[in-house]
Parts: C-alpha cells; structure tokens; sequence
C-alpha cells in the first residue's frame, strides 16, 4: 500500500457529519478537523505506510482508533480543577510540537537533548496536552501543574519484567497505561534501580507504552540495546526516540551506540 492508498483508506474510515480533510502534499500529511471547531490532528501517511509494511491492518485499526478517540473530545471543556489525580508529565521527542496548531504554548520542560516534558489531562481513552491558555482559564500555575503531575507520576506501577541475554539483565515496563515512558521521570524509581544493577545502568524510552532498563555488563548488552529501543521506536504508536540514555549520578545521557563501539 502507498501513501494515495493509505489516504483514501484513512479518509474513508473517519468520514463523519461535520469533519473536514486536508491532504499536504509536500509533507505527505492528511489533516482531520471538525468543521465547526477546526480543531484536528496530522497524519503522517510515510510513518504509517512503513508500520502497514509490517503490521497490515492492525495498524491501520490503531491509527483510527486513537484518531477517533483524540477527535470526539476536541472542543470540549476539560477543566483541571477537581481532575488533579489525572494529571500526569508525558514524554515527547525534542522535535515534537511546542505549540498546539492554534499558536498556543504547550506547558512544557526541557529534559534531555533528545526528549522534552508536556503535561496531560487523562480523559480515559485519550487525554489533552496541557497548553497557556487553559492554565489561564483556570488560574492555576505552571509550578502547580508539574508538582501535581509529578506526584501523580510516582504513584503508577513500576512492575517490571526481566530479560536475559548474554549476561545482561533487561528489565521492561510495559503497562499500556499511556504513561510508560513517564515513568523515566520518577527519581525515586530510578535510584532504585541503579542501586539494583551490577553493571552500567542505560535507560531508553523508543515510545509512549514501554520503558527499557539494561543492567549492561559486557559490549554485547549495548548492542542487544541498541536493537531492542530501535525495533520499539519503529513501531510504537508515539514514537519518541531511538536513542539510550547513560543513568549515572542521578542524571541521564544521551550516548550513541554503533556495533561493539559507544560514544556519548
């Protein structure tokens, strides 16, 4: 299936009363808006195309679903106040969006080279990134925002499984609660984890639903890294990035691993 394919297929199975489709031709992009609203979201047709390459229809079948999920609450009111307990930080990639289509600011934090920090409104199946406008319609700050979020994000599960492989532990969290990767955010789990590993802890988050820890003791365990977070972000539904990170003194380093070499 080619990317003309992929559109008609896309616009076929989210035609409703009201909505609108945009195709751009240069970035290969179908736009769905609510025509009363206009409000809607991208669809990058290359990044699907490649995933039905290996999924088929699954992945079609994922891509309305979330679609459809993300259209039915736009333009819908979703205040903070008395919804804190679902306010959680999310992980995007550094070249995600800083503003919504609008020209609103999303609340946002830098966190690596390779990774930044928006906030969510849960609102079930999908959720709401936190933007200036609705913290001003609501009167809270920025601050009360993240330490919110933050709380929050210490109370998910970090229940983990473990995997072997030539020597090297890997442990994998992946609850598909939205809120995986996020858990790279959670200091307290983090120290926990590196007083647990006997050899160099790395740390990868390739999309939104897993976080990866390698307990990495020989130069094998880099390269089973490096393939597993590559194979994760080509086919997770919200890819953030192929990178691992370094964890050592509380901080996280990007680090650049090719073959049997690492460079940070």
């Amino acid at each position: 299936m080619d990317t003309k394919q992929m559109r008609k297929e896309l616009q076929k199975r989210l035609e409703k009363g009201g909505r609108i489709f945009f195709y751009d031709r240069e970035k290969d992009v179908l736009r769905v808006e609510n025509g009363a609203t206009h409000q809607g979201m991208n669809i990058s047709l290359p990044e699907i195309v490649a995933k039905w390459n290996m999924q088929k229809e699954k992945v079609i079948d994922e891509v309305v679903y979330y679609a459809e999920e993300a259209l039915n609450v736009m333009g819908k009111a979703h205040p903070l106040s008395g919804r804190e307990k679902y306010i959680f930080p999310v992980i995007r990639s550094s070249s995600f969006p800083k503003e919504a289509r609008e020209g609103v600011l999303f609340l946002t934090d830098e966190h690596t080279a390779e990774t930044r920090i928006y906030y969510a409104l849960d609102l079930g199946k999908t959720y709401r990134l936190i933007d200036l406008k609705l913290l001003e319609e609501e009167g809270w700050s920025g601050e009360h925002v993240r330490e919110t979020a933050r709380f929050n994000v210490r109370s998910l599960s970090t229940e983990m499984k473990k995997d072997t492989v030539a020597g090297n532990d890997f442990y994998f969290l992946n609850t598909n609660d939205g809120y995986d990767a996020s858990r790279i955010l959670n200091e307290k789990f983090l120290k926990e984890m590196a007083e647990k590993v006997k050899g160099e802890m790395v740390v990868a988050v390739p999309h939104q639903d897993v976080l990866i820890i390698g307990d990495i003791r020989n130069e094998t365990g880099y390269d089973v890294m490096a393939q597993m977070t590559m194979n994760f972000f080509a086919n997770g539904h919200v890819p953030i990035t192929a990178l691992s990170f370094l964890y050592k003194d509380g901080e996280l380093e990007p680090i650049f691993i090719m073959g049997k070499k690492r460079k940070s």
